[in-house]
């Protein structure tokens, strides 16, 4: 990459940002034909707005370049990131756009303090919001406010990567308190063991590992039961050459017509995402 500040993304993640796009297009031009409704796009690791294409070396709209360019427009955009130099550039994407908002700081923090108490149901505003963290560096206080909310449509980034090579290890007594620590943190509590082990296949009672689509599948439960969206749909498990899963993409909403929007969405990259 000729610019460090801008990440490679392989092509999972490409396919990721066409969903998003597919879905943010939907979203936006839905709503901006309810009267009384105020509508915000909210992005948590909005990274720098640009990335480079480990396949081809082209350079991609990130998410948030992406969510600017949505016609019809939100009304609002919140993007947050940690890193000062990734927030430099979304600052210069913000330009003089004052419906931009750009955040420096932990997006577990901005996003409970600043902008989800102000994208509520009965304040007549709704949001679409991606969170994609870059591992279990998420809390599932922020994925359960966006429940709460009643108001938000949720993209998540489900980090099964780093949670098997971190945490979900054959022998659940090795794995550091400092690593199970950080799978609470994102879980939300300590049900996850549950989740990840069990002792039925094995003629012993040993605990044995899950495989990832049964953890996903609870966390899907997790989503609906615990934060209170009403429709998750299956989630899109993102793959690499070899067939590993790097990561599963949740969608969650409170809406019916969502939720089939993205079950149609996914439905049209399930043969890629099985490859």
């Amino acid at each position: 990459m000729s610019d460090p500040g801008i990440d490679e993304i392989g092509p999972w993640s490409e396919v990721k940002l066409e969903i998003v796009q597919k879905y943010a297009k939907a979203y936006s031009t839905i709503l901006s034909m309810q009267p009384g409704l105020t509508h915000v796009y909210i992005d948590g690791f909005a990274g720098t707005g640009a990335n480079v294409s480990r396949m081809s070396g082209a350079v991609v709209p990130g998410s948030a370049s992406i969510a600017l360019e949505i016609d019809p427009p939100f009304a609002e955009y919140h993007l947050v990131d940690l890193d000062p130099s990734r927030v430099e550039a979304l600052r210069r994407l913000q330009s003089n756009r004052l419906n931009v908002f750009v955040y420096q700081g932990d997006c577990n923090r901005v996003l409970l303090q600043n902008v989800i108490p102000n994208v509520q149901y009965v304040q007549y505003r709704r949001g679409l919001c991606l969170l994609d963290p870059y591992g279990l560096d998420l809390s599932w206080k922020v994925i359960e406010a966006a429940g709460k909310s009643n108001a938000i449509d949720l993209f998540l980034n489900f980090p099964v990567m780093d949670m098997n090579r971190n945490v979900l290890w054959k022998n659940r007594e090795a794995v550091e308190p400092t690593q199970a620590a950080r799978m609470t943190f994102f879980w939300g509590d300590e049900s996850w063991r549950d989740a990840a082990w069990d002792t039925k296949r094995d003629l012993f009672g040993h605990p044995e590992k899950v495989e990832n689509e049964a953890i996903a599948a609870v966390f899907q439960d997790r989503l609906q039961r615990v934060a209170g969206f009403k429709y998750v749909p299956d989630p899109m498990p993102m793959k690499i050459s070899t067939g590993a899963v790097v990561y599963y993409l949740f969608f969650a909403a409170q809406k019916r017509p969502a939720n089939d929007i993205v079950t149609d969405i996914f439905n049209k990259y399930r043969d890629w995402g099985k490859r």
